[in-house]
């Protein structure tokens, strides 16, 4: 009920109910593509001592919101949807691969293509026709945006649902890493999703030119977790 919530408190959705029921499918943390199994640095950085309490968390994933998901993954999400969109083949390769190229560890590029070859499986399943199909770097974001494209969404409003898996993903991931409590975790949730107009409201304001930023801490972190001792997270 809290993502129907918020994304109803948002904005006024234009979608049929049909596809509004895709975006929940989507966005879900059911969808069978892997994400459970990154932590995306937030392991390390919590073995680290960095991330040791809910306001170290919140403060941790507001960070990466603000900065990562504003300024790389949303304005590419965005352009990914108008390239598949337009059948532009050269398009949606040269997004793709400028994704990888701002994934700056191993892990985090592991994440996005093991996560990619998932809903690639998924897509041809639910039988979704797309390009790439065969491509070995063919990434998550890129399958969120052909989906998103079969299944008439609107850009702003795929944007939130991927923000919101993002989002629902990293603070599933921290209640498995230290004892969060699953109401802390939705209390989290529930401050974090106020930040999240304000980010799709930038994002697409974004030019070309701006795409991309560095977060060294996270990159930091991520190298950290490839080895690690005790892990529950894969690197």
């Amino acid at each position: 009920m809290l993502i129907l919530s918020f994304l109803k408190g948002m904005f006024m959705l234009t979608t049929t109910n049909i596809g509004l029921l895709r975006l929940l499918q989507l966005s879900n943390s059911t969808l069978p593509v892997g994400a459970y199994a990154f932590s995306q640095g937030l392991e390390s950085a919590v073995d680290r001592g960095w991330v040791s309490s809910s306001s170290d968390l919140y403060e941790w994933i507001k960070s990466q919101l603000k900065s990562s998901m504003t300024e790389v993954d949303v304005p590419l999400l965005i352009r990914q949807i108008k390239s598949v969109s337009d059948n532009d083949l050269d398009k949606i390769r040269y997004w793709n691969h400028y994704l990888l190229a701002c994934r700056e560890t191993k892990e985090l590029r592991l994440g996005e293509l093991e996560m990619g070859k998932a809903i690639s499986r998924l897509l041809r399943a639910l039988d979704v026709s797309f390009l790439m199909s065969e491509d070995s770097d063919f990434t998550f974001l890129t399958g969120f945006a052909v989906a998103s494209v079969a299944w008439k969404l609107d850009s702003k409003i795929a944007a939130t649902g991927y923000i919101w898996a993002w989002l629902e993903s990293q603070v599933s991931a921290a209640t498995k890493i230290f004892p969060l409590g699953q109401n802390c975790a939705q209390g989290l949730l529930s401050q974090l999703i106020t930040h999240v107009p304000p980010v799709l409201e930038k994002a697409h304001g974004i030019k070309d030119r701006e795409i991309g930023c560095s977060l060294p801490a996270l990159a930091i972190a991520s190298s950290w977790h490839e080895d690690q001792y005790s892990r529950l997270f894969r690197s």
